[in-house]
Formats: C-alpha cells, sequence, structure tokens
C-alpha cells in the first residue's frame, strides 16, 4: 500500500508541476489531462509492440480498489472540505430552487438518460440490457461536487448563481446515490422494489443522513468551543469526518449528505460561535490543502483509468452519442426549466444554459459504474462513464468561465 501511495503522490505532483510550468490550467484539471496524455502514450507503445509500460500500468490500477478509494475515503473529507466553504445563510435562501433541481432534476434526467441510452444503443446493435441502461443514468446525472467546487472558483459567477450551482451538486449526489442502488437493488434481486421499499430506503439513506449529519455537527460546534487550542480542534474535524463516514456506513444512511451537512454547520455556525480567529485560519488553511492535494490524486486516477477501459472499434459512435445525450437530459432536467421560469428559481434570464453546461461528472459516476457486477455490460456502462466524465471536465470544466462570460453571467458583467 505505501508503494502505491508513494506512486500516486510521485505522479501527481510531476503531472501538477508540468501543468503549473507549461499548461497553467486549473491544477486539478490539468493534471489529469497530463495523466490521461501519458497513458495515452502507454497505450500508443503497446500498439507497436512495447507493451511493458502498459502491463505496468494496470497492475497499478488493478490494486487500487477505485470505488473503495473514492466512495470508502476520499469522498468524506473532499465533500466537507467544499461544504466547510459554503455560506449556509446564502444556500438557505435558494433551498427551494436548489431542492427542485437536485431532487426532481437528477430523477427526471436519470430516465431521459436511461431510455435515450437504451434506444441509441439498440441503433447502433450494441446490446445493453435496460436495467443496465436505467443504473448508466442514475451513475451518470449527478453532477460531481468535487469536480464542480473545484472548478467554479475560477469561473467568477454572481454569488447566487454559484450558490445555486453548488447547493445542487452537493445534495443531487446523494440523491443519485439511492436511485443507482435502487436499481442496483432490482438487478440483484431480479425484481422492481415495492414503492413502500424504495420510500423507506430513500428516507433512511437521505433523511437519516442529513438528520445524523445535523445532529454530529451540533454536537461537534458544541466541543470546539469549550476549548481553544487548533491543534486540537483540526484534530476533532478530521475525527468527525474519517469516524462520522464510516458510522453512516454502519447505519447504512447517506455518509456524503452528512459530510455535506457536517460540513456545513462547522463551516457556518462552528466558524461564527466556536472557534478563534487563529484555529479559524488553521483550520482553512488545513483543508484547504488537505482538499487540493486529494482532489489532484483523485483527478490524476481518473486520467490513468484510461489504461483499463475496453474500447472497441464500433464504441466510439456510442461514446459521442452518449456524450450528446448526457447534454440534453441536463438542459431538459435542469436548463429548461430555468429558462421557463427564471423568476421562480431567482436566477438571471440565461442561467439555464450555464446550469446546463456547468453539469460536470466526476469520479463518483466512475466509482459508481466500477461497482456493478463484473462482465461485458460492466465494461460497456464504464466506457460510457468514462467518455463522458473525461468531456465533462476537459471540455466543459474548461471552458465554464468562457460560457459564463459570452452569456453576460460574469461577476462584473450579470
Amino acid at each position: 500500500m505505501l508503494t502505491i501511495i508513494a506512486i500516486l503522490l510521485v505522479l501527481t505532483a510531476a503531472f501538477a508541476y508540468v501543468n503549473e510550468r507549461f499548461l497553467k490550467w486549473p491544477t486539478t484539471i490539468g493534471a489529469m489531462a497530463i495523466a490521461l496524455a501519458f497513458s495515452l502514450l502507454i497505450v500508443g507503445l503497446d500498439l507497436v509492440g512495447i507493451g511493458g509500460p502498459r502491463r505496468s500500468e494496470r497492475a497499478l490500477l488493478a490494486s487500487i480498489d477505485f470505488t473503495e478509494v473514492l466512495i470508502g475515503g476520499m469522498l468524506s473529507v473532499l465533500l466537507f472540505a467544499g461544504a466547510l466553504q459554503v455560506d449556509l445563510d446564502r444556500l438557505r435562501r435558494l433551498v427551494r430552487p436548489i431542492g427542485v433541481l437536485a431532487i426532481v432534476g437528477t430523477a427526471v434526467s436519470s430516465l431521459v438518460i436511461g431510455l435515450g441510452c437504451w434506444w441509441l444503443l439498440w441503433l447502433l446493435g450494441i446490446d445493453l440490457p435496460f436495467t443496465y441502461c436505467l443504473l448508466f443514468g442514475a451513475l451518470i446525472s449527478p453532477t460531481d461536487p468535487i469536480a464542480v467546487l473545484g472548478i467554479l472558483s475560477s469561473a467568477k459567477v454572481p454569488a447566487d448563481l454559484e450558490d445555486t450551482i453548488t447547493g445542487e451538486s452537493l445534495i443531487n449526489d446523494g440523491v443519485g446515490v439511492v436511485i443507482f442502488a435502487l436499481l442496483l437493488e432490482m438487478l440483484h434481486s431480479g425484481s422492481a422494489p415495492t414503492l413502500a421499499a424504495a420510500g423507506e430506503m430513500f428516507l433512511r439513506e437521505a433523511a437519516g443522513g442529513v438528520l445524523f449529519g445535523i445532529v454530529v455537527g451540533v454536537a461537534v460546534n458544541r466541543v470546539l468551543a469549550s476549548i481553544d487550542n487548533y491543534r486540537v480542534e483540526v484534530l476533532i474535524t478530521l475525527a468527525t469526518v474519517i469516524g462520522g463516514y464510516a458510522f453512516c456506513d454502519w447505519l447504512e444512511t447517506s455518509g456524503p449528505l452528512a459530510m455535506v451537512a457536517i460540513g456545513l454547520l462547522v463551516g457556518n455556525e462552528g466558524r461564527a460561535l466556536s472557534m478563534s480567529d487563529q484555529t479559524r485560519e488553521r483550520l482553512d488553511i488545513f483543508w484547504h490543502l488537505l482538499d487540493e492535494i486529494l482532489n489532484s490524486v483523485l483527478f490524476v486516477l481518473l486520467g490513468l483509468e484510461v489504461a483499463v477501459i475496453r474500447y472497441q472499434h464500433d464504441s466510439w459512435l456510442a461514446a459521442i452519442s452518449v456524450v450528446v445525450l448526457s447534454l440534453i437530459a441536463r438542459f431538459l432536467a435542469v436548463g429548461l426549466p430555468v429558462l421557463a421560469a427564471p423568476g421562480w428559481f431567482g436566477l438571471p434570464t440565461r442561467a439555464g444554459w450555464l446550469l446546463t453546461w456547468s453539469g460536470v461528472r466526476g469520479g463518483i459516476s466512475v466509482a459508481l459504474a466500477l461497482s456493478l457486477p463484473p462482465g461485458p455490460h460492466r465494461d460497456t456502462v464504464l466506457m460510457l462513464t468514462y467518455s463522458v466524465v473525461v468531456f465533462s471536465i476537459l471540455v466543459q470544466g474548461l471552458s465554464i468561465g468562457a460560457v459564463a462570460r459570452r452569456l453576460g453571467l460574469t461577476a462584473d458583467t450579470a
């Protein structure tokens, strides 16, 4: 394990340096792009008969359980660190539009992508059962809060619009995971869950996760208020995140939603009432640095994963078609409602277009795809997932600022 961590950190540091020295893109996107180019170079060498580097890369990736690393490890830290920086008072004013976009929008998008994917693949002669198409819709519909939070910071959009995009991405992740879990249970059991069972699971996962996060967040704030030692307080927050996420897994509630709730409470009430100026500053530095490092490692892992994705000669048209389908579904589920009723959502008239384009997918989608039962159907879903993720990060992520300026939605023009 130490060797694997060492290799990943060395590669991440090297790719981040190359990006900072030459590309000067956002660190996470630049590191991923270079990792992707590195993997494609290794694949190219394999095609001309130099197979050693590709075998080594595949052996490295095979020794890493991507789903466990992200869902069971990194995700708790990254979601807490992201929520820690969100202004809860501003978020409360947008709770109605965020709730509609995150819950209804994710469900609509999952259905549109599932149906559209089944039809498109049938036209292309690719065999993928309808349940797997619905699973793909569920895992690819939520925007990745890790990717969105990292990219939005440089887009300079108005505060309300940024808060809406951020809030939606923090919540729709948990919603998408619950929908995915329901469909996966249906795949394993061979029958659709009853409405009562689905409702019970949703309440346990979503409502249970939020409630657990609120209780823990309030308790942690009281503990932090009783001492004034930044070293101990930083340690308490770290233990809360790691331990709380593990406890959520034991309770079978949504760890991601719990971490968001804890992060919001500690980052707002805790920051204002439970911390000294010195603790506040050191806590922010610690979590910001940890967030940047883990984000960079995660995006490098995403770039390296291309070495294990199986692209067939007929896969490329399917991949391109599904990328377009994901954008159409995002527009129908989120962009169109905002364009039709911007006043109800409290957003600028053109915000629907930016909400559509800012729907960046990331590591969570890949991790969910990898959690499917091994076999050719999983390989197809993984190929489609990886295609959408790479496009959304490299194309949408790098152009969000330019699209916002073109729409007149940057902070200095809106």
